[in-house]
């Protein structure tokens, strides 16, 4: 199968059958992307993570673009970009045109509300595939405990926490290359 067509229905896929949004489809993409076709090793996979946080934009489709640079250039990421968006592009217009009119129906309302949990079992579960596989130790969990803190009790916004992170990490590994 060719590989342009493989990368957009791998990511058609993904965008297809995942409700809840980016979090909810990184353990599907990484399924698809580490474990089925193989395309990036795990590592990779978690460096790719880092990246599409850190770069404004929706995780998933940040995530996509990357593999389908890596995969085949430009033409790879605005592929994969398009199998990621087009499902649910396509599926809120039907939404819109048919269903617009029952927005306030209580029935539909409890749909969605039953829909949450699962979302957050998805989110959940990405979160423990891809955490069994760091180097996890007591400064991981330090940071990880004030990062919660921090965005729950301080209200302090998940970008500032992402940008301080990302700026003390470059520090730290400047201060050990130069020890070095």
């Amino acid at each position: 199968m060719d590989l342009m067509f493989r990368l957009f229905m791998t990511f058609f896929k993904i965008g297809a059958f995942t409700i809840g949004g980016g979090y909810a489809m990184l353990p599907l993409i990484q399924r698809e992307v580490v474990e089925t076709n193989e395309w990036l090793t795990h590592d990779e996979f978690m460096d790719v993570l880092a990246i599409a946080e850190a770069t404004p934009g929706p995780v998933a489709i940040n995530t996509s673009t990357y593999v389908g640079y890596k995969m085949a250039g430009v033409k790879g990421s605005l592929i994969c970009t398009l199998g990621t968006i087009l499902p649910s592009f396509t599926i809120i217009l039907l939404i819109v045109k048919f269903f617009w009119g029952y927005r306030q129906n209580p029935l539909i309302e409890k749909v969605f509300l039953g829909i949450r949990p699962a979302v957050a079992a998805l989110i959940f579960s990405a979160v423990y595939k891809m955490g069994k596989h760091m180097d996890f130790n007591i400064q991981h969990a330090l940071g990880s405990g004030l990062t919660i803190l921090a965005i729950l009790l301080l209200d302090i916004s998940p970008i500032y926490i992402i940008l301080v992170a990302a700026l003390g990490s470059i520090g730290y590994f400047k201060s050990k290359e130069k020890r070095l």
